[in-house]
């Protein structure tokens, strides 16, 4: 059992167990944590909750390492308020146990309570520190995460590669480049600079804060490379609007003999899209389905939209989204809009204004968008409706914001909107 979950094959694991207990075999407790563990990583809460119940039949109910694997496979499942009552009825807790609460707030998106779960822990170690730093960063509350990576190493805990991995990306979301270059430094220092993960982040920080020739220094330097670093690569010459280099790094990486993935191909079709090449990103579109047998998702979709409308083929815009094999979000119809916009195209925006509407009805942007149109066209009447309707339902256009940041007495201040300044130390 403990052989195949270091290989990652969670079904044969809970096969096994049901052999021991087929063969009128007793489970001991480490039988029953590699099942819970198995049942948490196969997302299966059936045979999660049939070894709830075998726990207390064979009394193994009073083992902290059981009952933190019963917390950590529910709260894997979504179950997070049986997870609760579980953690509630332990009469001794361990940083596992805690920290197991943690990861389940985490995983429902509820941040705020997991904050109030981190502040409660009577004992913090690099895992529960990382597990916070990547939850604030999945949930888009990136300085949060870059506060806490201060407050990590103040009190002396040192980050794993994992931890450097969320604070690049908290650094990439806020385009906070001084920092990134010293947590370059530091990963240079230690152990990580071989680490496949940490360079990709490395590669995606850099690009999102356009230091193009370091993204591509890293790149040359790995003696590995996955996926995503090539993946990486065409990203970073798609948004520094380089689509000839990116379809050349792709083609390269073709003639490697590596297959590319449905992220590869999102960057491939993004470097079409903010270089204009229509035929490029529709050859790729078609053979990713015919060739590859990829079914597109909405990333893909999104792309071959903005590409079209950007070229002023709204038309045919159109007709992708309507031929979709998934349901189109409103991300995808605002995209067409803001292409209507561009071309003047008021008949085709008023329709799929509704549409962005009927999905997102609080969508302060859409009515402004749609108040554009006709204003532009002098469609007063419709203008009005426009304004009217915010008023009605009380949307009230949202206040740009904007970042500044700046190096100061040894410290990174992050200044989001003007007005409000965090510090980390450099």
């Amino acid at each position: 059992m403990s052989l195949y979950l270091q290989a990652d094959h969670p079904h044969v694991v809970i096969s096994i167990f049901s052999q021991i207990i087929s063969k009128g075999l007793k489970p001991d407790s480490f039988a029953i944590v590699g099942a819970l563990v198995a049942a948490g990583r196969n997302d299966d809460l059936g045979h999660g909750r049939l070894l709830h119940g075998m726990i207390f039949r064979h009394e193994v109910c009073s083992d902290i390492t059981v009952n933190n694997a019963l917390i950590d496979m529910y709260c894997r499942n979504g179950k997070i308020e049986t997870a609760c009552v579980i953690f509630r009825k332990m009469v001794v807790r361990d940083v596992v146990s805690w920290t197991s609460m943690l990861h389940g707030r985490i995983k429902c998106m509820d941040l705020e309570s997991a904050f109030r779960v981190f502040e409660e822990m009577p004992e913090r170690n690099a895992i529960s520190w990382t597990a916070m730093i990547t939850g604030c960063v999945q949930g888009q509350s990136p300085l949060r995460a870059l506060e806490l990576f201060r407050q990590m190493k103040s009190v002396g805990e040192e980050p794993t590669e994992v931890t450097i991995v969320g604070v690049l990306s908290a650094c990439a979301d806020v385009g906070a480049l001084d920092l990134g270059q010293l947590i370059h430094g530091y990963v240079n220092k230690t152990d990580m600079n071989s680490d496949m993960t940490v360079y990709n982040a490395l590669m995606d920080m850099y690009s999102k804060s356009g230091s193009i020739e370091r993204v591509e220094k890293i790149f040359g330097m790995m003696s590995e490379k996955d996926s995503y670093s090539w993946a990486t690569m065409i990203s970073a010459y798609a948004v520094h609007g380089n689509g000839i280099q990116a379809i050349q790094v792709f083609l390269e990486m073709l003639r490697l003999g590596l297959c590319p993935n449905e992220v590869t191909f999102v960057a491939v079709l993004s470097a079409c899209n903010h270089s204009g090449m229509i035929e490029e990103g529709q050859k790729w579109f078609h053979r990713m389905r015919e060739f590859y047998g990829f079914k597109p998702n909405i990333q893909h979709y999104g792309c071959m939209v903005d590409l079209l409308g950007r070229a002023g083929l709204l038309k045919e815009a159109e007709k992708l989204i309507c031929g979709m094999q998934i349901q189109p979000d409103a991300v995808i119809w605002r995209s067409l809009l803001s292409a209507c916009l561009v071309h003047g195209n008021l008949e085709l925006a008023e329709i799929v204004g509704k549409k962005v509407i009927e999905l997102e009805p609080d969508d302060d942007g859409v009515y402004i968008l749609l108040w554009n149109l006709y204003a532009a066209a002098k469609n007063w009447k419709e203008a009005l409706e426009m304004r009217t309707m915010m008023k009605d339902r009380r949307i009230k256009k949202k206040p740009g914001s904007s970042w500044i940041e700046f190096v100061h007495n040894n410290e990174i201040r992050i200044s989001l909107e003007g007005n409000s300044f965090h510090r980390i130390q450099a």
